[in-house]
């Protein structure tokens, strides 16, 4: 399908720190259409090809958080870093004659801070992730992990983090969101500039295939079409992706299905959200309560895995778990969906969106590990069911999420906003 974008050719600014990021498919579709200027500032080295016609530039940063900064302050302070840094290069492009029509920025990091002062008649187009709340959403909701009643001083770390928010949101002439959910987030008064579009799955890449071949894991384990492959998909092992209700779970899935084989795709060290394990790394902490009560030959810990291999375990598995907090929802989750994976996920609002109970998937309670193994056992046992929740699932990104209709409406917006059709 054509992606058609009706505007003339526009001068286009993209800014985040890891160029692409969330622009990865507006920014090829853009430059396969030609006629546009594309303009990117960044920090990071792209971690996959520029598209021809992008002119990529990266930046460094001039310091460091000073020593002395208030704690309540630092984050702050380092996304004035970034924002100083990105402003210095976007004044330097602007010396060079560069004008952008349309400045499209990820604030989450505080590059945008400063952009509107380098072109004060450039509208602004933000890509809004999430708005942090001491209560309510993700920070108070795992009462074995988080302070149910966070402490004043918890509650004032959660405030200021919503400064450079609140700052990029002023600035914004226009926002997107890739979720409901997301969007109601955000203080109200501020939701009816959110329009709701998300980045797009390929559905030609993730999609079910009956005749996948089989996968060797780093382990030397071979997965083949027809196992019973259960699925566990973070960036990293933690507990904002519930990995802890899904490790807890592993002994009484590998106690009613013997045969089966457990995958768990992500970084062990680290965390992506939230704080770091006080002592070792999460997924240590969780495989040590359960030593002895499940047999490690069927659970295998990938690490990271490449984009092809990745698609191709989706496509093999049987049932596949997505747990979340209250919080952004993964792509990982829809991919699956779209690979047609009979899905068990946590009766969390993000997921919630997405999945409805005995339609498209399973929901079960967060922070029950029996609940969720028994749900997984059931997918296994009953591969009738798996079948017709995959094939619903499947549906629902193909309607919903595909990419060639949410890349249309991702270019209308660009061109509503560059056009200043939009009212503020």
């Amino acid at each position: 399908m054509r992606i058609t974008f009706s505007s003339t050719p526009l001068n286009l600014l993209f800014v985040h720190q890891s160029f692409p990021g969330q622009y990865r498919h507006i920014v090829r579709a853009l430059a396969e259409q030609g006629g546009h200027r594309l303009v990117a500032l960044g920090i990071e080295a792209a971690k996959e090809p520029i598209p021809a016609g992008v002119q990529y530039i990266r930046y460094g940063l001039k310091r460091g958080n000073a020593p002395m900064v208030h704690p309540l302050a630092q984050d702050l302070e380092t996304k004035v870093i970034r924002a100083e840094a990105c402003a210095a290069a976007a004044h330097e492009i602007r010396r060079q004659g560069f004008k952008p029509d349309l400045i499209c920025a990820h604030p989450g990091w505080g590059e945008a801070l400063f952009l509107k002062d380098i072109w004060p008649e450039t509208p602004l187009l933000t890509y809004q992730e999430f708005f942090y709340h001491a209560r309510g959403f993700d920070y108070n909701f795992d009462p074995e992990l988080q302070n149910l009643e966070p402490s004043w001083q918890g509650c004032a770390q959660i405030r200021m983090k919503t400064a450079n928010q609140l700052l990029n949101l002023e600035l914004s002439d226009w926002c997107v969101a890739p979720t409901h959910f997301q969007r109601s987030s955000f203080p109200e008064a501020w939701q009816q500039r959110i329009s709701v579009i998300h980045d797009g799955i390929d559905t030609n890449l993730s999609k079910p295939n009956a005749k996948v071949e089989p996968l060797e894991l780093t382990d030397g384990t071979i997965l083949k079409a027809g196992d019973p492959i259960v699925t566990f998909v973070n960036r990293r092992l933690e507990p904002y992706r519930g990995c802890h209700s899904f490790i807890r779970a592993i002994p009484r899935i590998l106690e009613q299905q013997p045969k089966a084989q457990i995958v768990l795709v992500g970084a062990t060290q680290g965390v992506s959200y939230g704080a770091a394990c006080p002592k070792g790394e999460w997924s240590e902490r969780f495989f040590a309560e359960i030593e002895g009560k499940y047999d490690p030959s069927r659970v295998h810990c990938t690490g990271t895995m490449a984009y092809e291999p990745f698609l191709k375990l989706l496509q093999l598995s049987a049932a596949h778990v997505y747990l979340t907090y209250p919080f952004v929802l993964s792509w990982s989750l829809l991919e699956a969906m779209s690979s047609g994976c009979a899905v068990v996920g946590s009766a969390t609002a993000p997921v919630q969106e997405v999945i409805e109970h005995e339609h498209n998937g399973l929901l079960v309670d967060f922070f029950q590990p029996n609940d969720l193994a028994d749900a997984v056992v059931e997918l296994l046992r009953n591969r009738k069911l798996a079948r017709q929740l995959g094939k619903a699932a499947r549906n629902t990104i193909v309607q919903r999420y595909n990419l060639n209709s949410c890349l249309q409406r991702q270019l209308a917006l660009i061109d509503l906003v560059a056009t200043r059709a939009l009212s503020t």
